[in-house]
């Protein structure tokens, strides 16, 4: 499936020297000291570091989709590093099981009791690596997880601790070994991020780094700039954003649109258009401004949509993809003036 190509040439956020009614001074700087931390490594993939930073602000999870070698795994563990924060891996795989992942009671012959044993779930970032290779039922343990931050087993509730994100990776073109995710928690990630080649010159400045480094990247000269204290003071900000009531009726009608298009047999849901105003909310954060505007919906809108949409058959035959029908149907709302 064809997802949102993201150049990697320059990045998308512009400084501007614009006075805020909200103080956004703090969550700028931190997130430049995210980006230069991340930036010690990772060659390029500009776009995608900001997408992250978007997804951490937004509270929300995010799907990585590449073919190997693109670096995805290593850029959210570095995302992960620079954050003082608890961070734990998961490769999925066809045998693993439920309580792998979230845990499971043991017995206690101590005091002769069941004792509850967390699994790596219960971190603050978790890497999910090749999410499409554990089996239905290993997926649907992430259900509760990814959307109430809380575990259920043998009736009892337990809380993930905040903050919480999934980060989860897949290879779109292997088939073989691998199951497809089901609409219903493709619909819990916010973002779903196609990561493409690097350019010619970004590919040339890795070997040099790569070269220098002595044949190794260390990701240990990563340092943690951010800790979860101060991630939950921004996102707090990022609530405060200012939205205009026309701004609001035009995510709507972008997400209703979906729902009326011929070409889509499912429309997004309105966990959509929650998700699309709260990223369109960090992208104008992390850009210094505390108002969105309407190219901030537009460049949000087909990373939260595309996913949750299904084409008719028909156009499936047509070999006609997602992402062209998402940004046909924002093409045909009128922008708010």
């Amino acid at each position: 499936m064809e997802t949102p190509e993201l150049n990697n040439d320059i990045p998308f956020v512009q400084p501007t020297t614009m006075v805020n009614r909200v103080d956004l001074s703090a969550l700028k700087l931190a997130t430049d000291k995210v980006r230069d931390e991340i930036s010690k490594i990772i060659v390029g993939q500009h776009q995608l570091i900001d997408m992250l930073l978007v997804g951490l602000l937004s509270d929300g999870h995010i799907l990585l989709e590449g073919l190997p070698g693109v670096a995805k795994t290593m850029t959210a563990k570095l995302l992960s590093k620079s954050l003082a924060i608890k961070f734990s891996r998961v490769q999925f795989t066809p045998d693993l099981m439920p309580s792998d992942v979230i845990g499971t009671s043991i017995f206690n012959l101590k005091d002769s009791e069941f004792q509850f044993k967390p699994g790596p779930i219960f971190a603050n970032v978790v890497l999910i690596d090749e999410i499409n290779r554990a089996p239905a039922k290993t997926q649907a343990a992430l259900f509760e997880c990814m959307q109430e931050r809380q575990v259920t087993i043998d009736g009892v509730t337990h809380k993930l601790p905040p903050p919480f994100i999934v980060l989860a990776t897949q290879n779109p073109i292997e088939q073989e070994g691998t199951y497809r995710l089901p609409e219903a928690q493709l619909d819990r990630f916010l973002f779903k991020i196609n990561i493409g080649y690097p350019s010619l010159q970004d590919e040339t400045s890795l070997l040099k780094k790569y070269h220098l480094a002595g044949g190794n990247f260390d990701p240990e000269t990563v340092n943690a700039v951010m800790t979860g204290e101060e991630l939950a003071q921004y996102r707090a900000q990022v609530q405060k954003i200012h939205v205009e009531d026309k701004l609001i009726d035009y995510i709507a009608k972008i997400v209703h649109q979906t729902r009326n298009n011929k070409s889509l047999y499912l429309g997004a849901s309105p966990r959509a258009t929650l998700y699309t105003l709260t990223a369109a909310k960090a992208f104008a954060a992390i850009s210094a401004r505390d108002f969105i505007t309407p190219d901030d919906i537009k460049f949000v809108a087909p990373y939260v949509l595309h996913h949750r949409v299904i084409l008719t058959p028909e156009k499936e035959m047509e070999g006609i993809s997602p992402i062209e029908i998402v940004r046909q149907v924002i093409e045909t709302v009128e922008v708010p003036r």
